[in-house]
């Protein structure tokens, strides 16, 4: 007898090639639809008997919680997700937010089959490697790498850090100035505290620095540019 099922997908595209699939092999999908996140309302007003929930990002916080609220308003419907491996902290968190089983996306059409026959029997549809894998991610977590980009974002300034976006921008000592409205004189000193506190002897090495160490994504966007402002003398002439 054929499963009464949903699939839900980031990608339409999959969840309708997967649904078509499921259907020639002699099951009722009731819909496909994508994204994801957003299927929730539509299992909970079908009811199937099994979701199938694709993702590309099963450790990503948060990328569970539709599945959540399934469980919690249709608890006889078992969820299946279909993603990526290895990712033993996302299988830990499917299993964790409610899931009844966890497929590779590269799994046959047949191992998916058998993975919605078993959560519909009510069995934890996974193979054992993954689970295996999961379990000793959770009793062993490996150490998690030196966040450089961090590091070297917390020694920086607000405002250098704005410098040091500009620079890798390619802009020059004017622009900078222009940009933030400051002197050229405060924009050098900037540029060469940035250089001092990085380590780097030049702006092409500070800006390949910020790029490989992740800085630039976690520093976001360069400001509007404002105000500008006019660079007097440091001396001027008496009179003026």
């Amino acid at each position: 007898m054929g499963v009464r099922l949903m699939v839900v997908d980031d990608h339409r595209l999959l969840a309708e090639a997967l649904a078509s699939a499921l259907k020639l092999r002699g099951h009722r999908v009731l819909a496909a639809a994508a994204p994801a996140a957003g299927a929730a309302d539509l299992v909970v007003s079908r009811a199937p008997e099994v979701c199938l929930y694709g993702t590309g990002t099963p450790a990503e916080p948060g990328i569970f919680d539709p599945i959540v609220r399934i469980k919690r308003e249709r608890p006889q419907v078992a969820v299946v997700v279909l993603g990526p491996v290895p990712s033993p902290r996302g299988i830990a968190a499917a299993f964790a937010a409610g899931a009844s089983g966890y497929v590779r996306h590269d799994e046959r059409i047949e191992g998916v089959e058998r993975a919605l026959m078993k959560a519909r029997s009510g069995e934890a549809a996974v193979a054992p490697a993954l689970l295996q894998g999961a379990f000793g991610e959770l009793l062993n977590p490996a150490a998690q790498p030196d966040d450089e980009g961090q590091r070297l974002l917390q020694l920086l300034t607000p405002r250098e850090v704005e410098v040091l976006v500009r620079v890798a921008e390619g802009e020059d000592t004017r622009l900078i100035a222009a940009g933030m409205g400051i002197a050229p004189s405060t924009a050098r000193t900037h540029v060469q505290r940035v250089l001092m506190k990085l380590g780097v002897g030049s702006r092409l090495e500070a800006a390949a620095l910020a790029a490989r160490t992740g800085l630039l994504d976690r520093a976001g966007p360069v400001p509007a540019p404002r105000e500008a402002v006019t660079e007097l003398p440091s001396d001027p002439a008496p009179g003026l």
